[in-house]
Order: C-alpha cells, then structure tokens, then sequence
C-alpha cells in the first residue's frame, strides 16, 4: 500500500488536476504507464512522440515500444511478483537517445496489484555523463604532460646548478613562469593563451616598472596549450636572461618582440623574435656564460622540439637575438 501524503482542493476540477500532472511530467522529462497484474494497460500518460499508439489496436509493450523494447520490458516485468517489487532498465532508443524504464508493483486501495512504470528521458545525462569522461581524460593527458615538463626542468635545472640554492631559486622562478601560462590556458578552457599575454605576464613580474621597454609588435596569436606552456617559459629566460646580463633598463634601451604569420617551405609558420640591444661588455659576459646555462637549452632545443620547430639564439650586431618558427598548424 502507498501512504504518502496526497491533497487535492476538492473544488478544483479534474481537467485541471489533470492538466496540473501531464505538465509536471513534461517538466521532469518523465512519463507514466499503469498495468493491472495481467498486463492490460490502464494509463498512459505524456510517452514522447518517438514512441505511439496505431489507432484501433490495443496498448502492450510491444504495440507502444516497438519489438525489441517491447520483449526486453515483458521480460523485466515479468520478473515482478509481489507488491514492492521494482527493476529498472535503460535503453538506447536510437538517434543517441537514452531512456530509463522504472517499473514497480504496488498494491492498490482495494487489495489489486497494479504495475507502475516511470519513463526517465535520460538523454542530456548521458551527454554530460559523455562530456565530463571525455574532460577528465583530457586533465589526465594535460596533467602528465605537464608532469613531464616540470621533470625535465628540475632535471636540467639540476644540472646546470652548481649549488642547492642556485638550484632553488632557477627552479622556483621557471616553475612559476610554467604555473602562470597553465593559469591563462585554464582560463581559456583550454583553447590555449595569446603570445602578448605570455609576454606581458613575464614583464611585469620581472620589470613591472618598465613594461614600456619590452614592445610587442606585430600579430597577437593564439596559440596551443602546449605551445603555450613552452613559449611562456623561453620568455622567462629571455627576460631573466635580459634582466641578469643586459643594461636595456638602465640604459633605457627597449626590446622588441615580434611575432608574425610567415610562408615556411612547408607552408604557414609562426615567427618569434627577440631583439635585445647590448653593449659589448653585457654581450661578452653574456656569451662567457651561455655554455653553462639551462636557458640555453630551453630556447634552443626544448622549446622548438616541443612546437616542432627551429630556433636560432645568437649574438650578432650589438643584439642579442632569438628567433623561433614554428609550424600554424601547432596553433589552431
């Protein structure tokens, strides 16, 4: 027996009760069957328009359902004897469409068993169900890739370090430099980060009192969440190298970056280049210490590797110069 509580204003019609359910029922995406204990249906209520009834035939599952929904229903409720009883099942009604059967057997008022059976529209579950597997596989790959990357620079941070401390500080500030690209691809959705935000981002961490002296010129692109992570850290070394053994802020001598659509011999690249201007002391000092850095790693093979791209880091005419192409396609 079913003891809940039920109210209804006995003044109120039962046209308006009934369209009060059928509403509800639609809201919910649900529908509604009732069955005696032989089988015979009794009611049926908002069943979505896939499924009908041909005029003059008599409801059964199979009728309404069609034969393989029809027999697999037969055969669940079949499995019902006493009142209490309940089984669900869940089908694929086709055209990526997803629907649950709850069926239960009560125990009406006057002592009859009836079968009640709710029909779930479980569509846009499924769906998100879908989307967040296909996210959280996503972050899993995301995730170890980053892993990978935060390895390789501890490694190579490591070897190029001659003490703990040395070690602690390089390691921090490229850990951070990667942390800050991963917080613009995140904001994006994941769609990746523009080169003058990765720019501005290590500019005003390193010489937030003269942004003015690093100029961005030429196409602000969008770029990969990969590529992202791998520009933004050859920026950090750019503008820590910059910072360490240039005289651009004392000097107020600006650098320009440049980053440009050009016609590779495979076709449409991206182009980056680094001008920073130097005496000829800050150039041999620079030079004496480039064989012991990490930095020079990073601009010359691990980025470009990781783009599928060349990288040329030199110094020539008073400039220290970086340039790096790499294919479009790694932007879109």
């Amino acid at each position: 027996m079913v003891h809940r509580l039920t109210w209804f204003e006995p003044q109120r019609g039962d046209e308006q009760l009934r369209e009060f359910f059928i509403t509800a029922l639609i809201d919910m995406s649900a529908s509604l069957t009732l069955q005696d204990r032989q089988g015979e249906y009794v009611c049926i209520t908002t069943l979505p328009s896939r499924w009908s009834l041909p005029a003059g035939m008599q409801p059964s599952d199979e009728a309404i359902f069609g034969p393989d929904i029809g027999a697999r229903l037969v055969e669940l409720k079949a499995g019902l004897s006493k009142s209490g009883d309940r089984a669900e099942l869940e089908i694929e009604a086709g055209d990526d469409t997803f629907f649950e059967f709850r069926c239960r057997l009560v125990e009406m008022s006057n002592g009859e068993l009836h079968l009640i059976t709710i029909v779930l529209d479980r569509t846009e579950d499924r769906r998100r169900e879908r989307l967040l597997r296909a996210l959280l596989r996503e972050v899993s790959h995301r995730s170890k890739n980053l892993l990978a990357i935060i390895q390789s620079i501890a490694s190579q941070t490591a070897r190029y370090s001659g003490t703990l401390e040395m070690f602690l500080g390089k390691f921090r500030g490229r850990l951070h430099a990667l942390s800050q690209s991963q917080d613009l691809v995140t904001d994006s959705s994941w769609r990746g980060a523009y080169f003058r935000d990765l720019l501005a981002q290590q500019v005003e961490r390193y010489v937030p009192d003269n942004r003015d002296l690093v100029r961005a010129v030429g196409d602000d692109i969008l770029l990969t969440p990969n590529a992202s992570l791998h520009i933004g850290l050859a920026l950090h070394e750019l503008i820590v190298n910059a910072v360490s053994h240039g005289d651009f802020v004392a000097r107020r001598r600006p650098i320009e970056v440049r980053c440009t659509r050009v016609d590779g011999e495979k076709g449409p690249e991206i182009r980056i280049q680094w001008k920073e201007p130097l005496d000829k002391t800050d150039g041999e000092s620079l030079e004496a210490s480039r064989a012991a850095r990490f930095g020079s790693t990073v601009l010359e093979r691990v980025v470009p590797s990781s783009v599928n791209g060349t990288a040329a880091h030199t110094l020539e005419a008073g400039e220290v110069r970086y340039e790096l192409r790499f294919p479009l396609e790694a932007t879109d």
